[in-house]
């Protein structure tokens, strides 16, 4: 990806090493590809993954991490992903106005080390990168960049710059209202149909990493030759599919929250091709 000396966003909150405080709290954050894996092994034991996904987020209350000194590679990767939330600005600025006739509200990206406190509760790095619709902020441990690519066998700098463009797709579906609409079938509708439409929510907040490619590569170039094979890549190692048969040898798909590999990359593919908002409708497609 093409990012080297552009312009980064401000809207960077740095909190690496601080260690962030665990004071008590439920946990409402959006759980991370980490968490997903923790959870799925639990389900499958016939466990309670939201218990074990509270107290591993709830863990350590009086313990403060180790203090890391920030490398150069630290404080490179920082400001790629500053870049990347700028272009990602740049290009929902844009689409708002002319796709919805609105204006785009900007979210916060919070780097942070080990754990952290948000609106939406306490999460550690284990929950990998997410969105908290309490705060309209975004949290990434920069030490998710290389579990993406050791774990998940998915290297390369837009790789993370997927990650981020979908973070900022939940982003914009709390600004549309789609988050609040879903969040409201909480305990109204049975367990498979809520996680029906969790896949479809993050679905669409593929698709619409896509349409942010789409729009930046007009509006930038940032495009390099593998960067969309990249992407790809990672969304069809991060499918629910894929977890599963890694954690556990088979699957089950009536608890997929996330959506299959195929799904993931076909969604994210039909962003990056048309970069039209309204292609997006995840929860009108009969077929997903």
């Amino acid at each position: 990806m093409r990012w080297q000396g552009r312009q980064g966003s401000d809207n960077v909150e740095d909190r690496r090493g601080g260690g962030g405080g665990f004071p008590g709290g439920k946990t409402g954050a959006g759980i991370g590809i980490g968490g997903i894996i923790i959870a799925i092994i639990v389900a499958l034991m016939g466990g309670d993954p939201q218990q074990v996904l509270d107290q591993m987020q709830d863990s350590g209350g009086n313990e403060q991490p180790a203090q890391q000194p920030q490398s150069a590679q630290d404080d490179q990767l920082a400001q790629f992903v500053s870049v990347v939330l700028k272009d990602n600005e740049d290009v929902w600025d844009k689409v708002f106005r002319e796709q919805l006739g609105a204006n785009y509200r900007k979210p916060v990206l919070v780097l942070y080390s080990s754990r952290v406190q948000t609106a939406c509760g306490n999460a550690s790095s284990a929950t990998g990168p997410f969105y908290c619709p309490g705060d309209e902020k975004l949290y990434i441990d920069l030490s998710f960049y290389q579990e993406l690519r050791d774990r998940f066998g998915a290297p390369g700098d837009f790789a993370m710059a997927y990650v981020i463009a979908h973070e900022v797709g939940h982003h914009v579906q709390k600004l549309l209202g789609v988050t609040d609409q879903v969040d409201s079938k909480r305990g109204r509708v049975s367990e498979a149909q809520y996680n029906n439409l969790s896949v479809r929510l993050e679905l669409q907040a593929d698709f619409y990493a896509g349409v942010w490619t789409y729009h930046a590569q007009k509006m930038k170039n940032i495009l390099e030759e593998g960067d969309v094979e990249e992407a790809l890549r990672c969304a069809q190692a991060i499918g629910d599919d894929n977890l599963q048969r890694q954690a556990q040898g088979y699957i089950r798909p009536e608890t997929f929250t996330h959506g299959t590999s195929a799904q993931r990359a076909t969604w994210l593919k039909k962003g990056m091709q048309t970069g039209d908002m309204r292609q997006g409708d995840t929860f009108a497609a009969r077929q997903l």
